[in-house]
C-alpha cells in the first residue's frame, strides 16, 4: 500500500509543480512581454529553459520544505497522506487563483497545505523553521524587492539623464533578455526544489531514504525540473495581463530594474538564507517599486490591494483545503 501511495504523492507533487510553472510563468516574463522586449512565445521558451537549468543549482530550498513538519511517528501511511493532502490543498489553491488571474504564491499555498494537513493529522509542525524561514522572508522580501527597486531605479534615472531617452530605451529593451533570463533562473532554482523538498519527505516517511540522508536522488530534481519547465511553456498569460500591465505600465529600464532587482532577492534568498521565498511576492513588489519612482499615483494601487489580499488569504486558504482533503482521504482509507 505505501509504494501506491508514494507513487501517487509523486506524480501529484509533478502535476504541482506542472501548476506552479504555468502558475508563475509570468513572473519572469510578463515585464519583458509587456515592454515587446520578447514575444511571448519566445519569453516561454526563454523562462521554461532557465527554469530547468535552476533547479540543478541548489538543495538548500528544498531540505526547508522538508523539515517544516515531522510524520515519522504517525506511520508511513497516514504520513504520506498529510503529504498527498498538502499538495492537493495547494493544487487547488493555485487554480483558484490562476482562474481569477491572481499572482498568488505557490510556495505559501505548499507551505500552507503542509501545515494544515499537519494540523488536522495531529502531527509536528515545525514554527520555528516556519517563522525563521517562510513568515520571516515573506514579509521582508517584498518589502526590499520594493525598495531596492526603487532605489535601482533611481540610479538609472540619474545615470542615463542626459542620453537620448529612445537610445536608452532601445538598449535597456536589449538588456532585458538578460534580466529576464536571470529571473528564470531564480524561479527554478526557488520553485522547483519546493516539489523536490516533498518527494523527499515522502521517500523519506516511506522508508526509501534515511532520515540521515543529505542529497536529493538525481531522478527526484530531473523530474521536478521537467515538470515545472514544462509547466511554464504551457503559458500563463491570464496572470501576465496582471502583472505586465495592471498594476502600471512599465517600459523597458522600469522593467529591467524590476527584474534584476527580483533575481538577486531569489538569489540570495535561496543560497544565503535557505528560505522559500515567493517568487511572486518578490518580482510584484519590485514591479510596484520600479514603477514608484515616477510617481506613487502611477501605480494602481487598487490592484495591487488585490494582489495583497490574495497572499494573506494564500495560508489559510490552502491549509483548510488541505485539512479538509486529509480528513476525506483518511476515512476513505480507513486509516486510524
Amino acid at each position: 500500500m505505501d509504494l501506491a501511495i508514494v507513487i501517487a504523492v509523486v506524480v501529484v507533487a509533478l502535476v504541482f509543480d506542472y501548476t506552479n510553472g504555468f502558475h508563475d510563468a509570468a513572473n519572469a516574463i510578463a515585464t519583458a512581454v509587456s515592454t515587446r522586449a520578447l514575444t511571448p512565445r519566445i519569453a516561454l521558451t526563454l523562462a521554461a529553459v532557465m527554469n530547468f537549468v535552476g533547479a540543478f543549482l541548489g538543495q538548500k530550498v528544498a531540505h526547508t520544505v522538508s523539515d517544516v513538519i515531522d510524520v515519522s511517528a504517525m506511520g508511513s501511511s497516514a504520513g504520506l497522506v498529510v503529504v498527498m493532502a498538502a499538495l492537493l490543498g495547494a493544487i487547488s489553491w493555485n487554480l483558484i487563483t490562476w482562474y481569477f488571474g491572481l499572482p498568488s504564491s505557490s510556495s505559501h499555498a505548499l507551505i500552507g497545505g503542509l501545515v494544515g494537513a499537519a494540523l488536522a493529522a495531529g502531527a509536528i509542525v515545525h514554527w520555528v523553521t516556519i517563522l525563521d524561514k517562510v513568515v520571516i522572508p515573506m514579509v521582508l522580501s517584498p518589502v526590499v524587492g520594493f525598495g531596492l527597486a526603487f532605489l535601482v531605479m533611481l540610479a538609472i534615472m540619474w545615470i542615463f539623464r542626459r542620453r537620448n531617452p529612445h537610445r536608452v530605451s532601445r538598449g535597456f529593451r536589449l538588456a532585458q533578455t538578460v534580466s529576464a533570463a536571470a529571473l528564470a533562473l531564480g524561479h527554478g532554482l526557488q520553485d522547483a526544489q519546493k516539489t523536490m523538498g516533498v518527494i523527499f519527505l515522502s521517500l523519506i516517511t516511506a522508508g526509501y531514504l534515511p532520515e540521515t540522508e543529505t542529497d536529493l536522488p538525481v531522478w527526484v530534481i530531473a523530474a521536478a525540473a521537467a515538470a515545472i519547465s514544462l509547466g511554464t511553456y504551457s503559458g500563463g498569460f491570464r496572470i501576465m495581463r496582471t502583472l505586465g500591465r495592471r498594476i502600471i505600465h512599465l517600459d523597458p529600464p522600469h522593467a529591467f530594474a524590476a527584474e534584476s532587482v527580483g533575481a538577486t532577492v531569489l538569489y540570495a534568498t535561496a543560497y544565503l538564507w535557505q528560505a522559500p521565498v515567493s517568487t511572486t511576492h518578490v518580482i510584484t513588489s519590485a514591479v510596484m517599486g520600479s514603477g514608484a519612482t515616477r510617481r506613487l499615483s502611477a501605480v494602481r494601487w487598487g490592484v495591487a490591494q488585490n494582489i495583497v489580499a490574495a497572499w494573506v488569504l494564500t495560508f489559510p486558504a490552502a491549509g483548510l483545503v488541505a485539512a479538509v482533503v486529509f480528513w476525506v482521504l483518511r476515512y476513505v482509507l480507513q486509516l486510524p
